[in-house]
This record gives structure tokens, C-alpha cells and sequence, in this order.
């Protein structure tokens, strides 16, 4: 049975996810091409090592300290699906925090914990004093379907670091 909940530092540590599988083949990406979203072939294997997985759990932690927010999914005390908000807001009115790691382990996808997680991350959002979430998001076609299928939009305010960062990433926002 999975439970879900805020995490802190006395539920999160840095082997939190020594157990996760950041396990992605993908095959087809949305690219911006003459003005348009096109999905185009573009094939690899995205997947994280122990050395990766502790990298995250160290930024989530990080993050839990300044003040953002996490939250985990657990089947049999292992996390098995996270999400977290990261400070500072910004936007033309505040309006946006970065919803900036959002991940299911691959033997757990399909099964409604993504949508609980971002539920929750929704909801913190809110107490964090925002309107909309905005997401830097994988362009994997199956990535972008399931922001789509949560009622994620093509972000009305691009924030250019973040897409500076990824720029292969799609700037997407979900109004609160």
C-alpha cells in the first residue's frame, strides 16, 4: 500500500533514494520547430546512478531547509515517487513556484501516484502563497502527456533561466 507525506528531514535523508528507478526509454521528443510542436525522433535511455540518485536527494533536502516543499510516495518504507517545490516565486506577480523535481520510479508509473504527488504539490503550493506551478518539463512524448493529462499548459511566462538550463525542456504552468 502506498503512503504519501510531506517530507522533512526526519523522513528524508541522503540515501532516500538509493532504492529508486529514475529509468526513462524514450523514443520521441516535442521540439520547436518553424514555430511549431513537432515530435521527432529522438531516441535514448535516461536513467540516474546511486552517485545521481544521492545528488537528489541532497538538492531535496537542500530545498526542505530553505524553505520549500517535498513530498514523497513510500511502498514498504522506500520512496518510490517525489515531488518538490522550490523557492524563490517569481513571475510578473509572484504568481509562479518551480515545481522542480516531479518523479515516479519506473516499476510504480501508471498507478495514480504521480497525480496524488502533484495533487499534494498543488496544495502546497497554495500555502506557499502562489497561483500557479511552473514546470521545466522533460519533452519526452509520454512526459508531456501526462503534464497535459494533469491540466498543464504551455507557460504564459517563460522563466529563461530554467529554460536556459534545459533547453530542450517545454516551459509549462498549471493554474492553481
Amino acid at each position: 500500500m502506498i503512503q504519501y507525506e510531506k517530507l522533512n528531514e526526519c523522513n528524508f535523508g541522503e540515501h532516500s533514494l538509493d532504492h529508486f528507478i529514475r529509468r526513462q526509454e524514450v523514443q520521441e521528443c516535442w521540439r520547436r520547430a518553424a514555430g511549431q510542436w513537432r515530435l521527432l525522433p529522438v531516441a535514448y535511455v535516461e536513467d540516474w546512478d546511486l552517485e545521481a540518485r544521492r545528488k537528489r536527494a541532497g538538492i531535496i533536502l537542500q530545498g526542505i531547509r530553505d524553505g520549500g516543499a517535498a513530498y514523497g510516495a513510500r511502498d514498504g518504507g522506500r520512496i518510490v515517487g517525489f515531488a518538490r517545490l522550490a523557492l524563490p516565486r517569481f513571475g510578473s506577480e509572484n504568481q509562479y513556484i518551480d515545481l522542480a523535481q516531479f518523479h515516479v520510479s519506473e516499476p510504480y508509473r501508471g498507478r495514480g501516484i504521480g497525480r496524488e504527488l502533484f495533487r499534494m504539490a498543488c496544495a502546497g503550493a497554495r500555502e506557499l502563497g502562489v497561483s500557479k506551478l511552473y514546470i521545466s518539463a522533460h519533452s519526452a512524448r509520454e512526459t508531456m502527456a501526462a503534464y497535459r493529462a494533469l491540466g498543464c499548459v504551455e507557460a504564459a511566462e517563460v522563466n529563461r533561466a530554467l529554460a536556459e538550463k534545459e533547453p530542450c525542456d517545454v516551459q509549462l504552468e498549471c493554474t492553481l
